[in-house]
């Protein structure tokens, strides 16, 4: 298993349209993908799980991979994260 802590860089937060990348991209790989806010563990997959962590700018979350591609995943997730989901403030 591999995680990576990151933050959510974007001003409005992960509303539906950044929820949508992440999890269009977490669908891209065959590993099992989890993200987790506090307690809340929901499937990177799942935009409606993504949308329920109610993460706003400045929120941490961790991103969790198990699989045959799961540094990849965990890599790929992290950076789109990280760049804020090309969203401009």
């Amino acid at each position: 298993m591999i995680e990576q802590l990151v933050t959510i860089r974007n001003a409005l937060g992960l509303h539906a349209r950044p929820a949508g990348v992440l999890s269009q991209a977490a669908n891209q790989f065959s590993s099992n993908i989890y993200i987790q806010k506090g307690l809340m563990k929901v499937n990177a997959k799942s935009i409606m799980g993504i949308m329920m962590l109610a993460a706003s700018r400045g929120t941490q979350l961790m991103i969790r991979a198990e699989g045959t591609d799961e540094e990849e995943a965990v890599e790929a997730l992290s950076k789109l994260v990280e760049s804020g989901f090309d969203e401009t403030d």
